[in-house]
């Protein structure tokens, strides 16, 4: 059995406690002290087993666009092969730098259809998001119009998709290491604040026992009639982005927002990506 030396006589027993501790061993000054560390250790989750995660990643197409990058945001296509690449579902998009393609790819793709402006960091800010769109004239005009958005260097186009609006992303803090947050997204993560945050790496049990601390855990669990989110594909993306950044530490930044849960997928559908070297 483990012993843990609990060692309260600092003061009539100081030569042999310097003692102790010169031998390079460790001891509790109070029986508190100890039964709150206990405590705390109890209502730990289990160390990470980060190995198993790596398996499902691949790991040399993630460091060959890492490696090729500049600093600074990733293009959409760049941020989509690195989603890829993680084994984080992503939507079907297209990117388009003239009416020509747009429409090509619209008629492709199929309706309904979402449209996004490129190049602006914050699109719905600058009115750079277009729902619902649901027909070749339609494409026409939001095309020109979104093509005037300052900054704006190209047009996402992506089918238009629905579930519960999800929250996962990384900053990467110093001295600390990357931080992975999550919980609801879409506008319900600047009102509600329900945000979890751990440090990387994590491990499928550690992100499970997480989700369910989330205040708005019974709107992923599915209430009222209303359908659920599958929480093991939830942790399971949150899981790939924590070996995501551990094999790319040069990723800062990153936000999935919104991913669109269902009871049976969850899907990525905005996504940005800021790397610094």
């Amino acid at each position: 059995k483990p012993i843990f030396p609990i060692l309260p006589s600092s003061l009539t027993a100081e030569k042999e406690v310097a003692d102790f501790v010169s031998k390079g061993r460790i001891f509790f000054p109070d029986e508190v002290v100890f039964g709150n560390a206990l405590g705390k250790i109890r209502n730990t989750p289990k160390p990470t087993t980060f190995d198993i995660v790596l398996s499902r990643i691949d790991l040399g197409s993630i460091r060959k666009i890492i490696d090729n990058a500049s600093d600074g945001y990733l293009a959409p296509q760049k941020v989509r092969e690195l989603l890829v690449a993680a084994n984080i579902p992503c939507a079907d998009e297209f990117v388009a730098t003239n009416q020509k393609e747009m429409e090509n790819a619209a008629l492709k793709l199929g309706f309904p259809l979402v449209m996004k402006v490129v190049g602006p960091v914050h699109k719905s800010d600058a009115g750079g998001v277009i729902l619902n769109i649901g027909s070749i004239e339609e494409v026409s005009l939001h095309f020109e119009k979104l093509m005037k958005i300052k900054e704006a260097t190209g047009i996402l186009l992506q089918p238009m998709l629905s579930g519960t609006e999800l929250f996962a992303g990384v900053k990467y803090e110093e001295k600390f290491g990357h931080m992975i947050l999550f919980g609801l997204g879409g506008i319900f993560i600047e009102v509600l604040k329900d945000v979890r945050n751990v440090l990387a790496p994590v491990s499928f049990e550690e992100i499970l026992s997480e989700i369910k601390l989330l205040r708005s855990y019974k709107i992923i669990e599915g209430t009222r009639g209303k359908e659920g989110v599958d929480e093991d594909l939830f942790a399971d993306i949150i899981v790939s982005l924590s070996s995501l950044v551990s094999i790319a530490p040069e990723i800062i930044e990153m936000d999935l927002n919104p991913l669109l849960g269902k009871k049976d997928s969850i899907i990525a559908v905005d996504a940005r990506i800021r790397i610094q070297k």
